[in-house]
This record gives structure tokens, C-alpha cells and sequence, in this order.
């Protein structure tokens, strides 16, 4: 298992995933998942007597173990599937665990950074006898005025090419991720809130009444509304646009679930404003299944589509992917005399 296999393990901020995974062909053997996300993983590490008969304010040097501990709550519960040890397989962890939040905090790589993920900034911590896995931490990017973690080992996923053009990196999301690459190097990057201004949008506030979560893109009108959203996005403010969804409602212009994809096309098409203007020579969108349908759909109706290549991948593959190329850079770098 130890040569064959790696623990893949996605922490984000609000969710946990930890997968047993092969390392020649990436098949998943066994997986668990959960809220354990870095916040409230960090929220329990701060409550009073957490965990039962430690005082308050737990002594930073165990701030490690008491993460560890998550880990192998989850490593027991694979174990249970696989019905064998996983005793020193190496645990490859991407996202917030790197992060103020996370089990150990690690700087931001300053851009550019090698799309090969041949020098981005980890930390590898020994396997101890208490946590029998020797630990991969990956840490995030910085530019002067952006900052990501775990996309970074998503853009790694995607394999690029060794190219002069201009490749767009698209990672849909609560944070979307614009990322440039060019000469093999990732060289510029932007975030774009759209995925929370959504979930700001369409649970408080006026907007909340006139939208309803459901339905798919290509079911009844919905993709009819999306599409003029993203339209309309093009034609006036945002801000203004946004009161729109609250006279569909009101005038009953659109059902609140074909109101839900006209406010989705408003925030994407909005987010992707910018492409018009500097169009890549290709786009990769990484990501799940439902939003890279909708950016599917808004860069073809906004005439991106037509004029620049567009391949897609899902989150999963090209997290494991990424990983899995990181490990194999640490074992090839540990072996260098």
C-alpha cells in the first residue's frame, strides 16, 4: 500500500475529504468526507476544555495533533472500507490546512510559479508514533494583491502545455479563479467573488423571495434566463441589473427557479467581462459538473467560446492529478544526493 498508494486529502474551509487513492491510475479505492472543514476544525481548537479535561487556550504546539487527530478519525473509517492498515501511506493535503485556519500555517508562493508544480512551497512533516503517515502539506500563491490556496494544485491537475500563447486557468467557485499561464510559468491571477455574491444574493436580503434553487440548466426556460442574464450583463450595471430578479418576481416575468438562473447569468456574465476584452489563446475550466455547465454557456453566448478553445475538467480529476504530480516531485527531489 505504501508504494502503491496516497491519501488525498481536500481541506477546504467549510468541508473535509480524504481519499485512498492509487497512484499509477488515480482510481479512488475509498473515500470519506465531512464538515470537519478548516473553520470549524479551528472553532473546536479555540472552545474552552476542547478536547475534554484541556483548559482553555490549548497550547499552540499541539495545535498539529489536535488536527491529526481529524485525519485519523477518517484513516479509521477508510481502513474499515479497505479492510487493511494504511499505516505509513503518505497523506497529501491541499487547501486551507495551510492557511491562519489550518493545522499548520505556511507562507504563500509568490508568483510566477512552474505549472509542472516543480517548486511550489510544501512542508513535509515525519510520521510519528501516535500518526503512522508522513504528511505533505501544500501551501498557496500570492501575486501583490491576490492570494489562493489549493487552486494552485487544481492548475497543476490541468497539465498545461509549454507554450508562448496565453492559456486562462478558470477555476469556477464561492471564489472564482482567473489564472494566466504562459512560458510554462503561472504569471498573473485574479479572484472574482462570484459564487458568494450569488449565495449573498439569492438567501438575504429583497432578492431571496424572488429566487428559487432547483432545476437544471437545460430543464423548462431556465437556460433561456440564464442566457439573458448574461446578456444583460453585458448592457447595464450590475447593480441595477440585480433589481431585476425582484420586478421578474414582482411582475411575473420569470418563475422564481428561472429567476434563480437569470441572477447566475448576471454574476457569471459579469465575471467574464473581462475575456472580451483580453481573450486567451485557450481556456481550461476545472471545476464541478453543474457550474462548468453554466460557464460552458455563458462564454458561448458572450462569443468566447467560438474564438478560443475550450476544454473541461472536474474538480476531482485534476485535484488528485495535481497531488499526485506534487508527491512525485518531493520523492524524485528527496532522492537527489
Amino acid at each position: 500500500m505504501k508504494s502503491t498508494t496516497f491519501l488525498s486529502c481536500d481541506w477546504g474551509t467549510s468541508a473535509f475529504r480524504l481519499r485512498l487513492v492509487e497512484r499509477q491510475s488515480l482510481k479512488i479505492l475509498a473515500e470519506t468526507h465531512s464538515k470537519e472543514g478548516n473553520a470549524a476544525t479551528a472553532a473546536l481548537w479555540q472552545l474552552p476544555g476542547q478536547p475534554p479535561g484541556q483548559p482553555p487556550g490549548q497550547p499552540p504546539g499541539q495545535r498539529v495533533a489536535f488536527y491529526r487527530a481529524i485525519l485519523e478519525k477518517h484513516l479509521t473509517k477508510l481502513e474499515a472500507t479497505v479492510k487493511t492498515s494504511l499505516d505509513e501511506v503518505p497523506v497529501v493535503i491541499s487547501g486551507m490546512a495551510s492557511s491562519t485556519i489550518g493545522m499548520l500555517e505556511l507562507p504563500y508562493r509568490a508568483l510566477p510559479f512552474a505549472v509542472d508544480g516543480s517548486d511550489l512551497l510544501t512542508r513535509t512533516m515525519a510520521a510519528t508514533a501516535d500518526f503512522r503517515h508522513e504528511i505533505l502539506l501544500i501551501s498557496g500563491v500570492k501575486s501583490a494583491d491576490d492570494v489562493m490556496r489549493g487552486e494552485e494544485v487544481q492548475l497543476v491537475g490541468c497539465r498545461f502545455e509549454h507554450t508562448e500563447e496565453e492559456e486562462l486557468f478558470l477555476h469556477p467557485g464561492t471564489h472564482a479563479k482567473h489564472v494566466l499561464v504562459r512560458h510554462g510559468q503561472a504569471v498573473a491571477m485574479k479572484t472574482y467573488m462570484t459564487g458568494e455574491f450569488f449565495s449573498l444574493l439569492s438567501t438575504n436580503g429583497i432578492l431571496a423571495a424572488s429566487v428559487e434553487e432547483g432545476g437544471k440548466l437545460d430543464e423548462g426556460q431556465n437556460r433561456q434566463w440564464f442566457e439573458k442574464g448574461v446578456q444583460d450583463s453585458q448592457q447595464a450595471n450590475l447593480l441595477h441589473n440585480t433589481f431585476l430578479v425582484r420586478t421578474n418576481d414582482l411582475f411575473k416575468k420569470a418563475s422564481k427557479r428561472e429567476n434563480y438562473f437569470y441572477l447566475s447569468g448576471l454574476l457569471i456574465g459579469s465575471e467574464c467581462h473581462d475575456l472580451l476584452a483580453n481573450r486567451p489563446a485557450r481556456i481550461t475550466l476545472a471545476g464541478e459538473p453543474a457550474l462548468l455547465a453554466l460557464y460552458g454557456a455563458a462564454l458561448q453566448k458572450l462569443g468566447i467560446a467560438d474564438k478560443c478553445p475550450i476544454r473541461m475538467k472536474s474538480a476531482e480529476e485534476v485535484t488528485l492529478n495535481g497531488q499526485s504530480i506534487v508527491l512525485q516531485q518531493q520523492l524524485l527531489t528527496a532522492k537527489k544526493p
